[in-house]
Order: C-alpha cells, then structure tokens, then sequence
C-alpha cells in the first residue's frame, strides 16, 4: 500500500476511541486530522496519560526528525495492562536494527519508500502484526480499499531487499559515528576547533546513541545499532538555511533512507521546526569524506552568511 496509508489502514482495523501520541513524523498528525473527518469523536491524548481500555498508544521509535529513542517495552506493557494494542512506526529503525515485535508491538509499521526502498525511486508503506487472523482480516480491509502497489513499484522493493541488510547496518554505523563526531564538536567551545572544526557553531546533536541515561534500554531495543537518520541545532538560524547549499556530498533534500546522503533545513517541511535545525541521514558514502564535506561547510558558512547580509 502507498505511504502513509498504513498508518489509517491500522486505526480503521483497530477503530480506538482514544489514541496516544507524541511528536513525531508530521505527516502522521495530518493522516490522523484526515482519519478524524470520519470519526470526529476520536479523542486524542499523550502517550504519557493514564491510558483506559481499548486505547491504542502510537509510538515512533527512533523519532522523527531527531532519531531518539523511546522505552517500547515501558510503553508496550503501559497499553497493555488495559487490554490495549501498541502501534510502532519504525522507519527509522528497520530490521536488523530494532525488531519492534520483540519489544512489545502489537503493529508494525514502515515507510518503505525509505529504508526497505533505499534508493529514492518507490512509495510504498508496510503495516505487519503477528497474527494471522489479524492479517486475514487487514487483507480483506486492503482489499476493498484499494492500496495495491503497482507492479513497477513491487519489482523495485524486491530488488532493494536484496541488499537491504548490508545497505542498513552501513548506514547505521556510519549515522552513528557521524552523530558522535557532531557532538564532539558541539562541545568545542568557540575559539577552540575539534578535528578542523571551529568551535561554537553547532548547539546541540540528537540521535540515540547519545541519550546517555538510557543506553542500557537503548542497546537491548536496538541492537543493530542507531538509526542513520538523526537532528544537529547550530547556533546561527541563517548557517542552518545556507549551509545545505555548502555541501558537495550531502545533497539539500527531504526523505531519507537512500543511498545517498541527504541534509535539510527542516522548518522547510515542517513550519513548527526550529529554523536552526538540520535533519541529516546519512547514505553509503565513505565516512571520512561525510566529515570532510561538512568540515569545510561549517568552516565556510559564516563568512557566506555575512557576504549575503
């Protein structure tokens, strides 16, 4: 079925009266407003509410566009105590990085367009449960719905997956090792470099690997590693609008999850987003030439922004 059809596909199975929800991916807030014309009486909570019978929790593990993590197996007992289903958007984690059912989730979802993809030429999502009369009963719903992907579209996510585990575990090791030189640098105080970098121009660095209080979960759900998807905040709002378009490697784009490495200002996207933040997910390029890319960009940016003031 075509992205992000999943995500309505499952609240129409399920048809919960009240749904927690958090953060996340800003497509699914618009997909649930657009479920909500047809149910207007769905009440819509945080996934931190006490939680009633037949509730369903909707948790995105690692988040969109920061790539943190959430505790699924807290969240997943939580629901489940009051006979309730834990829907996980994994995107930004797919096998062999964090199997979700392991942890807990009654329904799986994907964006395949992004990772399962992995080259930036398909739409496709996957919603996957654990039952199979579960599975009878969404089959049929599909069915009569409609979302059938085209037979191009099958052919190119089958003829991804035939890498899709060398392709994920790279990007992964790369994401993370990306995000902790970042954060390196984040640290550095101006007038100070790290690594080529000057100091003082990077704020802050999101991304799981770097949620230290909670790596003892964070390793146990996802043991493949980090995504390779994570969030940098630099300091100056205008660096972050020019320094995308500063890059050689990194390519000024949204979507994630291909082959190639991706950077963008995300208030862009999304309006709500800090004009100082920058989602980047990182490809199959060679490591230390990400880093040499953005070495020079950040060294670059703030002499560019004064020439165009």
């Amino acid at each position: 079925m075509q992205s992000p059809m999943p995500l309505v596909q499952a609240l129409v199975h399920l048809g919960p009266k009240r749904l927690a929800i958090r953060d996340g991916y800003h497509g699914v807030h618009v997909s649930i407003e657009v479920y909500k014309k047809s149910r207007p009486d769905l009440e819509l909570i945080d996934i931190d509410d006490e939680f009633r019978p037949g509730d369903v929790c909707w948790i995105e593990t690692p988040l969109n566009p920061t790539g943190e993590a959430r505790n699924l197996k807290h969240y997943a007992d939580k629901i489940h105590a009051v006979g309730g289903r834990l829907i996980v958007d994994s995107t930004f984690a797919p096998p062999p990085l964090q199997d979700a059912f392991a942890s807990g989730a009654d329904i799986v979802l994907h964006s395949a367009t992004k990772y399962l993809g992995g080259h930036s030429d398909l739409l496709c999502g996957v919603l996957a449960v654990k039952d199979l009369q579960e599975w009878h009963a969404l089959w049929h719903l599909r069915t009569f719905t409609g979302n059938m992907m085209g037979s191009l579209e099958s052919f190119l996510l089958l003829r991804s997956l035939k890498t899709f585990e060398l392709r994920v575990t790279r990007q992964a090791a790369s994401g993370e090792a990306l995000a902790q030189w970042l954060h390196k640098i984040s640290q550095t105080p101006a007038g100070q470099t790290y690594d080529g970098v000057r100091g003082g121009c990077i704020r802050r660095v999101w991304h799981a690997t770097l949620q230290e209080q909670d790596q003892e979960w964070v390793k146990k759900q996802m043991p493949g590693g980090g995504p390779a998807c994570f969030t940098i905040e630099l300091e100056d709002p205008d660096e972050a609008r020019i320094l995308p378009y500063l890059l050689e490697l990194f390519i000024p784009a949204t979507s994630l999850g291909g082959v190639e490495s991706l950077i963008e200002q995300r208030y862009l996207s999304d309006p709500k987003e800090d004009k100082r933040r920058l989602r980047l997910s990182v490809g199959l390029e060679n490591l230390e030439d990400l880093k040499e890319d953005l070495r020079q960009g950040l060294n670059k940016v703030t002499e560019k922004v004064k020439e165009r003031a």
